[in-house]
């Protein structure tokens, strides 16, 4: 954290005490307390910043998890601007994955959500667009004169193009697409245009699209935002084709500036929504806690280390007096400076630091051995999960040959766990022998 370089008091700038507070537990305990379902969401928002600013990558994550389940049509808007804005990818894929569904993009839209969107990050409304970004295609009617002769409810198809995995065609009627068109004079015809599915579809296929006519002597036309289109559903039995059935008057088409040298274009925009799958998907993964690492290393590189033991024959070891306080108080580094253990191996306690840095120990040879001698320096110390690791271990080396002094550790340093594991051994009907060679200790 920035500001910790400097001794003193620190002043902390926007940022509300509750939120600094659970900032520091998780520096220290590298989780987060129960937040209730109240304001957990206002309040992971305000942490998700807080990590940012100090660089807390797994606290970032673990608010980006949280804030994923929290996503609704009222929270959308805001948690994908704090997703933008922090670039957090993960949890902005679940907006956009939660805005990917018609039902969830309809209701945001008629919400103010996207105008603010719009209004305050131009720049993210540009790229939710493009998420949703339309496929354009043409169709060019050449020899239009010549079409005029096409039956009623003959279609003239364009070519077949692929959107979203989907075999689509824009379907143009010359004659009108029902027999009612038959009964207009030729000029009055309102000719129909539609988007239509391929018929081997399996399966329905939700789509925004737009339909128009383009003019070919303007430069191209900026693609449309389909944000605010209604969804169709295509591949039903009576929906594998939606359009215009009154798209232009034949009168009024022959006038316009979109028909030149017996030519014009058609112009479709397709988008095909994604509904949300009933599995749940997973946007961020939060890594497992690093703080075991964290501190590990900060014991390796000794960085910001103010006492030092001298422990044997006068080897060393830098470590810290609060991370020894925190986690034994029987310690002897309160006053700092250089602390002299007696009557300990210096193999012993570099694993019993280690084990106080990072509640674990490495694979050690002669294990059975080492085992004891790290079960009295815990007990010394009163590191009780040490204590009990040690006696867990002695309890797999309880043999002929082992029982007796294990036994007698165990008695001194009050490890019932381990006691009792030796009385069960000695009770076994399989181990007369060392029944009778205690018993003979016992009687001699």
């Amino acid at each position: 954290m920035k500001e910790g370089d400097t001794a003193g008091v620190v002043r902390i700038e926007d940022m509300e005490a509750q939120v600094f507070k659970l900032l520091l537990r998780f520096v220290y305990t590298d989780s987060l307390p129960e937040m209730g379902n109240d304001d957990e969401d206002v309040m992971c928002q305000h942490l998700l910043v807080a990590a940012d600013r100090y660089n807390l990558e797994r606290l970032k994550l673990i608010c980006e998890e949280k804030l994923c389940s929290y996503i609704s049509v009222d929270a959308v808007s805001n948690i994908l601007a704090l997703a933008d804005q922090h670039h957090c990818d993960g949890l902005k894929k679940a907006c956009f994955h939660f805005l990917a569904s018609p039902g969830n993009l309809n209701a945001v839209i008629t919400s103010d959500g996207l105008k603010h969107l719009s209004r305050s990050f131009p720049s993210l409304m540009e790229e939710l667009v493009a998420m949703l970004a339309p496929l354009l295609s043409h169709a060019l009617i050449d020899g239009y004169s010549f079409t005029k002769e096409t039956p009623t409810g003959t279609p003239i198809a364009s070519g077949e193009f692929t959107v979203g995995g989907y075999r689509w065609r824009i379907e143009y009627y010359p004659n009108g697409r029902g027999k009612k068109s038959a009964e207009y004079i030729p000029v009055d015809i309102m000719v129909p245009l539609y988007l239509s599915l391929d018929k081997n579809t399996s399966g329905e296929v939700k789509v925004k699209y737009q339909i128009e006519l383009a003019d070919r002597v303007k430069k191209k036309k900026k693609q449309p935002s389909l944000i605010s289109k209604p969804v169709r559903t295509f591949g039903r039995a009576d929906s594998w084709s939606w359009g215009f059935p009154k798209f232009m008057r034949r009168r009024k088409f022959e006038k316009s500036k979109y028909l030149r040298d017996d030519c014009f274009t058609i112009r479709c925009d397709i988008v095909v929504m994604r509904e949300i799958r009933t599995e749940e998907a997973t946007f961020v993964s939060v890594p497992p806690s690093d703080l075991k690492q964290q501190l590990g290393y900060l014991l390796e590189t000794g960085k910001g280390a103010d006492v030092v033991f001298e422990v044997g024959g006068g080897e060393t070891f830098a470590a810290h007096r609060y991370v020894l306080a925190a986690r034994s108080p029987e310690s002897d580094a309160a006053a700092g400076g250089v602390v002299r253990i007696e009557e300990m191996e210096a193999q012993v306690f570099k694993l019993l630091l280690r084990f106080v840095y990072t509640d674990s120990l490495p694979k050690m040879k002669e294990e059975d051995v080492m085992c004891q001698h790290l079960l009295v320096a815990a007990d010394r110390y009163n590191l009780k999960r040490l204590k009990l690791i040690c006696e867990k271990k002695l309890c797999k080396y309880i043999g002929v040959g082992t029982v007796a002094s294990i036994l007698a550790l165990a008695d001194q340093h009050y490890c019932d766990g381990l006691k009792k594991a030796c009385f069960n051994f000695l009770g076994s009907s399989e181990n007369p022998p060392v029944q009778a060679r205690l018993k003979f200790r016992i009687n001699g």
